[in-house]
């Protein structure tokens, strides 16, 4: 295999990234519209459009802003020019992003059901094209892993076998979409719980994987953008976690004080 991968169709080539981010988007989007036809939605549809809206602007903005993050020294001079700006994006500024647009379109509509469970195999069906597409485009989107002398290690074009960061992630979301479909076969998860579970899972992984990615760390700050944002994601989830364990449920009555301890 030559990389990058191109697709011929008669004198048209096709890039293979660009093919399967579009199936990502499109076939995504079709699996979501088939589990919300099939799936009692406490969402109406009108406020469903208006969180997709908050989502795609904070994902748009998240992912742009991290992305340029990652390299701070090209912020003065950008290579290519200011087209630079506009072409830099990650998926962990996209997700965190996504949420915090998510978060405040819910808070203005009131809605307090969860949005995110709905997403979460689409989502999955479209990390495993999209990233199936970036391993299939070599180096060209700076995906790629470190050197290594691993037996499964891949020359992606520039003759240096590589760790196939790509492949693992296809794996660990191949992986994570059957832990979430089994465990939720042996009971419902609480409201919420399929994106949280899904979330933090991935900032996890993604802060680990990253030390085995070209990317340099922020000057004087150990780890990549990347993996501060991972660090606050999990801080957020750690402290709402902490915050639900410390509120009584519905329905339970409030701690008792101890005599004395009012």
């Amino acid at each position: 295999m030559t990389f990058p991968v191109q697709l011929s169709l008669g004198p048209i080539a096709l890039p293979a990234h660009l093919l399967f981010e579009v199936l990502a988007y499109s076939l995504g989007y079709r699996f979501y519209s088939y589990l919300r036809r099939h799936t009692s939605d406490a969402i109406s549809t009108d406020n469903r459009l208006w969180i997709f809206i908050g989502a795609a602007a904070g994902a748009l903005l998240g992912s742009r802003v991290l992305g340029l993050l990652e390299h701070p020294q090209e912020l003065l001079h950008p290579p290519g020019g200011p087209l630079y700006y506009f072409t830099n994006k990650t998926i962990v500024g996209g997700f965190l992003g996504g949420l915090i647009g998510v978060e405040l379109t819910k808070k203005r509509l009131g809605v307090t059901a969860s949005s995110g469970d709905l997403m979460v195999y689409p989502l999955i069906l479209g990390m495993v094209l999209g990233r199936i597409g970036c391993f299939l485009s070599g180096l060209e989107d700076g995906t790629y892993g470190t050197p290594s002398q691993l037996p499964w290690a891949m020359d992606l074009g520039d003759g240096v076998p590589r760790h196939p960061t790509n492949l693992y992630e296809i794996l660990f979301w191949l992986l994570l979409g059957a832990a979430l479909w089994l465990l939720e076969r042996r009971r419902p998860l609480p409201d919420g719980w399929r994106f949280r579970l899904f979330l933090v899972s991935y900032l996890l992984f993604r802060l680990l994987i990253e030390f085995i990615k070209p990317a340099p760390p922020l000057p004087g700050l150990l780890l990549t953008s990347i993996q501060w944002a991972c660090v606050a994601g999990l801080g957020y989830y750690a402290w709402l976690w902490g915050r639900e364990a410390r509120t009584p449920q519905r329905g339970e009555p409030a701690a008792r004080p101890v005599a004395g301890m009012e």
